[in-house]
């Protein structure tokens, strides 16, 4: 399972329980603050990277927020 997959499954966790796209927008689907800080903190526990709340919310999606989580693994 790819990256995008795996952050894709975890949206879907916190967000509708149902399928969650790669370029699904977090807002859209239902997103507020409380689930964008779970799901940071699932992050930090699940890939040991630290995402700010700003950088989670410019990402806006799976994808780019896999994107975020390999820079910050490539950085450790």
């Amino acid at each position: 399972m790819s990256l995008v997959q795996e952050v894709a499954e975890l949206w879907g966790e916190y967000l509708n329980g149902g399928e969650v796209g790669a370029e699904d927008d977090f807002f859209a689907l239902g997103g507020n603050s409380l689930i964008g800080i779970k799901i940071i903190d699932r992050v930090s526990q699940d890939y040991g990277v630290e995402l700010s709340v700003r950088a989670f919310y410019l990402a806006q999606t799976p994808a780019r927020v896999a994107g975020l989580v390999a820079q910050g693994r490539a950085l450790t």
